[in-house]
């Protein structure tokens, strides 16, 4: 007889309690990925934990509502609240839930705080019921979609970012108790390398020390951690992971980021996945995220082509990707506007879009060209073929950023677009150089994006129109507040540097 999946969690449950009351934890946090990527959660004793494995944490269901400001962005002491957003009028409670697809994978131990377990949930109602704008869930039901033709996603992660030293880790202007505000101010930091000096083993040396917390901290968690470099901005790192299928990817990045800034402060030092540090000299951060559909009975590269399709040259798809990849491809393209700000959510990360900066200007593809907003990586019979899209910044919420990536992708596919040709002038004023016509360019704001993912037919209905209008007004309210800012500099000093 086969064994159910509830059959698989509930082994799984019994051996995470028996950890727990073995093992000599004390704390273990319940912790749940925010709409902004962010982790939140709860700290119980280790016996209430045991209980809370099976019965869930109640947590004020207003956290799903915020902006990045921590401001709630719906008025739910008001009428009306019920019908907008039922199930979290009067700031009633949601329960968290342990992840059930996997279970056991949710429990760590953190390496960097003393006895302390930490269990990956997700939120759902009283009753049960999971919760529509839960972003996990929207990546969930993503993978789905692919799941009925018998499609699985792969991705890989290279996550640029920036570590400082903390200038005065105990009583900096962060924890003056005078300066506290509503977000409060950002810390006074130094740079761990002076920049410019791309991949140098010199500056890797001089930031040893920081990277080597991450490094220790990645690996201690299970993450599949591949290389840590120095890149070329002042202070700017860059970690690579191994390829695994997009939930564990997107559950990994989330943790990482999470985890590394509280080793890293604990040791002095302050990590940011800002995408635009708040300094004159620095280098714009990007998270670029290779993607590849197999097929989940064989594992095959669905993207792959065994030979160059004939009369084909290195700037048709066709020459490297398959068919499906090819049409996955413009539909990556067609809907690029609508998913950019589910790949740059933040005000900030809308400056990284500058010509010959290494990050997309345009909405165009190459061939391993790395100005273009989408790079095909690979050849024809390579099984690692796969689309690079660089339009991300590292603070992206990683569930939704793979979940639009499936469904622009999809629409092509069901639509069977055809892309244009690959682009060799990436960042050129005018036509592309396939000499067609102009090419579209990537929303300059959070504001223009936002209305361009209101306008896009498959975000709307890949997403749902609830959870697009949900997820319009919590940004809205952060692209208002830049808007009305005196000190956009400062404003973004306190959102985000001090914040992600």
């Amino acid at each position: 007889m086969s064994r159910t999946n509830t059959d698989i969690n509930t082994e799984a449950m019994q051996r995470t309690t028996r950890l727990i009351e073995s093992s000599g934890l004390e704390l273990v946090r319940f912790a749940w990925c925010d709409t902004h990527g962010m982790l939140r959660g709860k700290t119980l004793t280790a016996s209430a934990a045991v209980k809370a494995l099976r019965s869930g944490v109640g947590m004020v269901s207003t956290l799903m509502l915020k902006d990045t400001s921590d401001r709630t962005a719906f008025k739910v002491f008001e009428a009306g609240i019920a019908d907008e957003l039922p199930g979290f009028e009067f700031a009633s409670n949601l329960l968290l839930m342990p992840i059930q697809d996997n279970f056991e994978g949710s429990f760590k131990v953190l390496p960097w705080a003393e006895k302390t377990g930490w269990v990956q949930c997700q939120p759902v109602f009283q009753d049960g019921t999971p919760v529509p704008f839960d972003t996990r869930r929207q990546l969930q039901q993503a993978l789905a979609q692919l799941a009925e033709r018998g499609w699985g996603m792969v991705c890989g992660l290279e996550v640029e970012f920036h570590i400082y030293r903390l200038k005065d880790p105990t009583h900096g202007l962060d924890l003056d108790p005078h300066t506290a505000a509503w977000p409060g101010p950002a810390p006074e930091v130094s740079l761990i390398h002076p920049g410019y000096n791309l991949l140098s083993e010199h500056l890797f040396d001089m930031s040893e020390e920081p990277l080597r917390i991450v490094q220790h901290t990645a690996q201690a968690l299970g993450l599949p951690l591949q290389s840590l470099e120095i890149e070329l901005g002042p202070s700017q790192v860059e970690a690579v992971f191994d390829a695994t299928d997009a939930l564990t990817a997107a559950d990994n990045m989330v943790l990482f980021r999470s985890a590394v800034r509280q080793a890293l402060r604990r040791a002095g030092y302050h990590a940011t996945f800002m995408c635009r540090p708040p300094f004159e000299q620095i280098m714009s951060s990007g998270w670029h995220l290779h993607q590849s559909l197999v097929d989940m009975t064989t594992g095959r590269n669905l993207f792959m082509r065994d030979a160059a399709a004939p009369h084909t040259q290195a700037n048709d798809a066709h020459h490297t990707l398959s068919d499906m990849g090819a049409q996955y491809l413009a539909g990556l393209l067609a809907h690029a506007q609508g998913m950019t700000v589910m790949c740059t959510p933040t005000a900030n990360g809308f400056g990284r879009f500058r010509p010959n900066a290494l990050a997309p200007q345009s909405i165009l593809w190459g061939r391993d060209n790395r100005g273009a907003m989408l790079r095909v990586v690979g050849q024809a019979g390579d099984g690692a073929t796969r689309i690079e899209n660089r339009l991300g910044e590292p603070a992206a919420n990683p569930y939704l950023y793979m979940a639009s990536q499936i469904h622009a992708g999809l629409a092509g596919v069901q639509a069977g677009l055809t892309p244009p040709l690959a682009t060799d002038s990436p960042y050129a004023d005018a036509a592309d150089a396939a000499g067609q016509a102009e090419a579209t360019r990537i929303p300059n704001t959070l504001g223009q994006a936002l209305t361009a993912l209101q306008q896009d037919t498959a975000m709307c209905q890949g997403f749902g129109q609830d959870f697009v209008r949900y997820y319009q007004r919590i940004k809205t309210a952060e692209q208002q507040r830049f808007d009305a800012a005196e000190d956009k500099l400062e404003f973004q000093r306190r959102e985000y540097f001090n914040r992600i």
